[in-house]
């Protein structure tokens, strides 16, 4: 949809520009705490199923993907001192606005997932939410703004994650895509931020 590209593009634009003061004093703080990569990429899949890789400010150790599960619990120990202030405040996901820019994802829509958790949607609502572009916020990434803190007092998080949890988001994703409108996103955008800042 035009005017939902020239909607990403008029607000993510200008918030890019006026937040690179603070991409590059994050940039720093992450080179002085652990020496890696500033930025952690990882393969998601978007609109129709186009495999992208997602930018992120690196929060965890060098090669964290093979010390552990791809889904992060509680107070994981991968994560880096820098990593958990990022996390709590939602900053590591600043990074996605170049996603936004390049056309991978939109402000608002379905929260794109890993390859392998694709997999395990039904066929009928996989072909639903992958119809539109992904986005940085959505009504699950609200509802599940603490999911770490949750999946860290179970278990087994990774199978709670997928029996409980995902169902949940996936229903949110098609309301989502079925109630979708430039109004809708501003809503989500404003409610993101207060459930941010909260």
């Amino acid at each position: 949809m035009l005017a939902k590209r020239i909607f990403d593009l008029v607000f993510t634009i200008p918030g890019f520009l006026l937040l690179l003061p603070v991409f590059i004093g994050i940039s720093l703080w992450i080179k002085l705490d652990d020496y890696g990569p500033v930025f952690f990429r990882q393969e998601r899949v978007g609109k129709y199923g186009k495999v992208f890789r997602i930018y992120k400010f690196r929060t965890m150790v060098m090669n964290a993907e093979k010390l552990g599960k791809q889904i992060t619990v509680g107070q994981d120990s991968r994560i880096t001192k820098s990593g958990n202030f990022l996390r709590a405040y939602k900053l590591d996901e600043l990074p996605q606005l170049l996603n936004v820019i390049i056309g991978d994802m939109s402000l608002v829509g379905p929260r794109p997932e890993v390859p392998r958790y694709v997999a395990l949607y039904p066929a009928d609502v996989r072909e639903k939410v992958l119809s539109v572009p992904p986005g940085l916020t959505d009504y699950s990434s609200i509802e599940y703004k603490d999911e770490n803190t949750l999946l860290g007092s179970v278990e087994d998080p990774e199978r709670v994650y997928i029996e409980e949890i995902l169902p949940i988001k996936l229903a949110y994703c098609v309301r989502y895509v079925e109630e979708r409108s430039i109004m809708v996103d501003f809503q989500l955008i404003f409610k993101t931020l207060f459930a941010i800042a909260g």
